[in-house]
């Protein structure tokens, strides 16, 4: 097994070159029906752009958008790294967490 460095480890252009090798291997995998890999290459993609991002941009009590759930809207109960714990309005009330490049 290749030894990869953490997400947090890397610069700002080693995250964008990751996210784009993972959106290419997400994208062949969908081209060959591979459904489990690219979930698996659109996650990671998803973890990489939260490292792109501030976490103080993002303020405990705010609600904001979720990206790719239309009419969806998470609100902070707090902060934790690059993840969001709160709950999503209208959901079933339950704590979760989430990858603040999710949050728009």
């Amino acid at each position: 097994m290749e030894n990869e460095k953490r997400y947090s480890q890397m610069t700002e252009a080693e995250l964008k070159q990751e996210i784009v090798q993972l959106k290419e291997k997400a994208r062949k995998a969908e081209q060959l029906g591979i459904v489990n890999e690219f979930a698996v290459m659109e996650r990671k993609a998803v973890m990489a752009k939260a490292y792109l991002l501030d976490p103080a941009d993002f303020k405990p009590g705010e609600i904001y958008a979720v990206d790719g759930a239309p009419g969806t809207y998470f609100k902070i109960d707090y902060m934790n790294g690059v993840f969001a714990w709160g709950y999503r309005l209208n959901g079933n009330g339950k704590q979760e967490a989430l990858p603040i490049s999710l949050l728009k």
